[in-house]
């Protein structure tokens, strides 16, 4: 039985109107609570927040977008949906992947048309090895999804269950690099397959591969983009909590919380009092932690993901050899995870991630001019460069950056910039970020499932955590699960629908009665 809170829980007051405190205040409200939500920011969106800078219209946190239904959950929550305020656009390719000796792969979802990518790309074999894999992939997701991702936890013991048995029948406690290799032995493909370690913080060689759910969502699942950008989602969020009696109170930044014992009974912020009966905090594990007086004691010190530089460029041209989203590969794959989570040097040979989203919503951007966000993954302040010591670095950096790319094809980036906005882990840090990065506590084995941070603490009967260092994890579609899973530590699961009568099957020839 999953714990919830105790005593009354009539209103609550959610901390934070991110993706997570979205979610969470949704599946609240259609669970009949009463809700305040308070965002120190002018806007909705936390980490998925957006900026303008002449016409630009900039997007400041997460450009992929994968597993909607996630998102549509929490809108149907309130009888709404996320198709009816939101535009989906499925992206074809969902990535182009360039590499460091002049070859392209572009990055389908469609079995077919992956299939016959690769085939082109690396011959038959490779190919039939792509089918394999993705029937790996979705065994492994349906393993994983309900027990160990959708899920609270209160005990390692609920591990077990026959799902785990099924995941380690899988291979999905050996490690993920070699998993995959079992299906591709084409050294570029793999890459693809498990290039989204550099966001859960471990190398692929040492990761689970029971983290290969993440190369799921993005390369069998689908991956989509809102038009008007990916702000258009938690705005969408907000509207329809909004519409469905929330009070969202923006500018009100939460400086204590009042307390009567084990109990939370206000929340106080710049503006005011706000009485409660129980609070879901979304800040970064530290702010949370401060606020709560509370900090659960861990055996070993919690690892960080690495973090990461973001360059937004408004541009007066663009490069038709970008897609949507364009994956820059390096010479360099295994020295460059150990540059990012053990020496802390910034990559040397960066593999990149290159956003176009004007080439999906133009309208982004000023007439005849485009937006890009160049995203290159580098050491978190725990191991490398400290956040002062990034306040120097950045300009450097930028421009080391700027001509990497310029060598890599994109001919006179540098002097194409109109507006920009450049994001360090020393801005990171500012923030909040514990160890000056965007992707939390990374996910190590020991910081994983009922090892991860726990959304309930410890001493206070009535809060709960929600965001990416709780449960379950790191990206938009876990993000937005631990906004479901603190709503139901406050009201408790709903009771799962009952399975319908199958009916009977038509009586064939040599069927026995």
């Amino acid at each position: 039985m999953t714990r919830t809170l105790p005593g009354r829980t009539d209103h609550v007051v959610v901390v934070g109107a991110g993706l997570a405190g979205l979610a969470a205040t949704l599946h609240l409200l259609g669970a009949g609570r009463r809700i305040t939500v308070v965002e120190r920011g002018a806007l909705p969106g936390g980490r998925a927040g957006r900026i303008e800078r002449g016409g630009y219209r900039i997007d400041t946190g997460p450009t992929v977008l994968t597993m909607p239904d996630l998102a549509d959950e929490a809108f149907a929550a309130v009888g709404d949906s996320l198709r009816d305020r939101v535009d989906l656009v499925p992206l074809h390719p969902a990535y182009r992947a360039h590499f460091a000796d002049g070859s392209r792969l572009d990055v389908h979802t469609g079995a077919e048309a992956m299939e016959a990518e690769i085939e082109c790309f690396a011959g038959p074999r490779e190919a039939a090895g792509y089918r394999r894999l993705r029937g790996w992939l979705e065994q492994v997701y349906r393993a994983q999804m309900r027990r160990f991702i959708d899920a609270n936890f209160d005990s390692p013991l609920q591990l077990l269950n026959p799902d785990l048995a099924r995941l380690a029948a899988l291979g999905g406690f050996g490690r993920l690099d070699a998993r995959i290799g079992r299906h591709l032995s084409d050294e570029r493909l793999r890459r693809v397959f498990t290039f989204q370690a550099l966001y859960a913080g471990v190398p692929p060689a040492r990761a689970l591969a029971a983290y290969a759910v993440i190369a799921y969502m993005d390369t069998v699942a689908g991956v989509y983009f809102p038009r008007g950008g990916m702000h258009a989602l938690p705005q969408a969020m907000a509207d329809a909590a909004a519409e469905a009696g929330a009070d969202l109170r923006y500018a009100h930044d939460v400086t204590r919380l009042e307390r009567s014992g084990d109990r939370i009974t206000a929340v106080v912020t710049s503006q005011g009092r706000i009485p409660c009966d129980a609070v879901v905090l979304t800040p970064d594990l530290p702010v949370a932690y401060r606020l709560l007086g509370r900090r659960p004691r861990r055996p070993v010190r919690l690892r960080h993901s690495p973090s990461a530089v973001v360059l937004h460029a408004g541009t007066d041209r663009t490069w038709p050899d970008l897609a949507h989203h364009t994956l820059s590969f390096g010479h360099a794959w295994r020295r460059t995870f150990e540059e990012l989570t053990r020496t802390g040097r910034p990559m040397t040979d960066p593999s990149l991630l290159i956003t176009r989203p004007t080439a999906t919503d133009p309208a982004l951007a000023p007439p005849g001019r485009h937006l890009h966000y160049i995203l290159a993954p580098c050491p978190n302040t725990d191991i490398g460069p400290s956040a002062a010591q990034w306040s120097d670095l950045a300009p450097r950096y930028r421009a080391r950056l700027l001509g990497e790319l310029e060598r890599r094809g994109l001919d006179g980036l540098a002097a194409a910039v109109e507006e920009e906005c450049l994001v360090t882990p020393a801005d990171w840090h500012a923030q909040g970020h514990a160890a000056g990065t965007p992707f939390s506590a990374a996910h190590t084995f020991a910081q994983t499932g009922p090892f991860r941070p726990r959304n309930l603490v410890g001493g206070t009967e009535n809060a709960v955590l929600a965001g990416c260092g709780t449960t379950p994890g790191v990206g938009v579609p876990t993000v937005l699960l631990s906004g479901k899973l603190a709503a139901h530590r406050v009201t408790g699961p709903p009771p799962r629908p009952r399975a319908r009568p199958r009916a009977p099957r038509p009586a064939t020839e040599g069927t026995r009665r």
